[in-house]
């Protein structure tokens, strides 16, 4: 997972504290704690509040974190030749594999959103993934042939798997299995349960498109998160601020990957429908319980488009989303009928600033 599907996105993700509420922190005795380490191909920012004498115990719990988060990248990388993943891939057709709980989660979770999308999103899209990256090296589009041999590789029929014993086998030749888009959310979820379990419960982890966060900050009703897609305000963009506690939030676009080939642009981001990078410019937010989730149905909704991936959102209970696709050069928005519950003013205080 060195390079994780959302890296290079226009749209950013920040965290904002009011200065009124750092004087509080003050009285209380409390102080906010970060740290930053490279992780699955990006950077995984971990921040909680405790009382200013726990710097020992928040190191611990940091360092626990932020293991648990290598581990993972060791079972869902691809690009680790001895990941888990890749392991899987490599196994006989009709070998019976034994996967970690993790991985098998993992797929699990997948599964059943592959059902669900009619396989719109499918970690089991290895053969277009791989195939694509060829030809945005190589500046030139697959045939129908590498296309069509690449699609009999694809979908979770293709797969047996047992939870029983939590073993998976494989029933055809040549699967390959992309992870970018739910891996890296698991792993934020995993890193914030360890902070809550640690006693640390007003916590928060952000991982470049992906944020998951615990319980309020001190004195504050939620974690305030700003919004932004495809550049900055000089570009048009608008800034959207969205208030957060125990729930998470993932966007998910293609603003600044892409490429032209005979004069057509296409995403990084690959239509598991066509093989092919998606050509239209959009971006999607999408908040929800967890950040597993939050990951995955970002991926889902700009694989699915504007239209039919507001409607799958807004068949989810518990699930909201703000969609950008761009129009000549100006920016659409719409959003689910929920997401306003979250949205806040544009500018919440004027002493609101960028923590280190």
């Amino acid at each position: 997972m060195k390079i994780p599907r959302k890296a290079g996105l226009a749209v950013c993700l920040f965290w904002w504290f009011a200065e009124a509420a750092a004087f509080s922190l003050q009285a209380e005795g409390l102080q906010v704690f970060s740290k930053t380490q490279p992780h699955m191909g990006t950077e995984f920012t971990l921040k909680t509040y405790a009382p200013a004498g726990n710097k020992d115990a928040v190191s611990v719990a940091f360092k626990k974190a932020f293991e648990r988060v290598e581990q993972l990248n060791q079972i869902a990388s691809d690009y680790l030749p001895e990941s888990e993943i890749l392991r899987f891939a490599k196994t006989s057709v009709g070998e019976r594999f034994a996967m970690s709980a993790d991985l098998f989660a993992i797929f699990t979770t997948a599964e059943s959103i592959a059902t669900e999308t009619d396989g719109a999103f499918d970690v089991t899209a290895g053969p277009f993934v791989r195939l694509w990256r060829l030809s945005r090296k190589n500046r030139e589009l697959p045939d129908e042939g590498q296309i069509s041999r690449a699609r009999s590789r694809i979908g979770f029929h293709l797969l047996g798997m047992n939870p029983t014993d939590r073993t998976v086998v494989k029933m055809s030749e040549g699967m390959l299995f992309d992870l970018g888009g739910i891996a890296k959310g698991y792993a934020a979820d995993e890193a914030l349960r360890i902070l809550k379990d640690s006693g640390f419960p007003s916590s928060l982890v952000a991982a470049s498109g992906d944020i998951v966060v615990g319980d309020s900050p001190p004195g504050n009703e939620g974690w305030t998160i700003k919004l932004q897609a495809y550049g900055d305000k000089s570009d048009g963009g608008r800034e959207i601020l969205v208030r957060l506690s125990n729930a998470a939030v993932s966007t998910s676009g293609d603003a600044s990957q892409y490429i032209e080939i005979d004069g057509k642009r296409y995403s990084h981001i690959v239509s598991t429908r066509t093989g092919l990078g998606l050509s239209e410019s959009i971006a999607a937010s999408v908040i929800a319980p967890n950040a597993t989730l939050s990951d995955a149905y970002a991926t889902t909704v700009v694989l699915l488009g504007k239209k039919e991936g507001l409607q799958f959102i807004e068949n989810k209970r518990e699930i909201e989303c703000r969609i950008v696709a761009l129009r000549n050069g100006q920016e659409v928005a719409v959003s689910s009928h929920g997401f306003i519950q979250f949205q806040e003013e544009e500018n919440p205080t004027k002493n609101s600033v960028t923590p280190p």
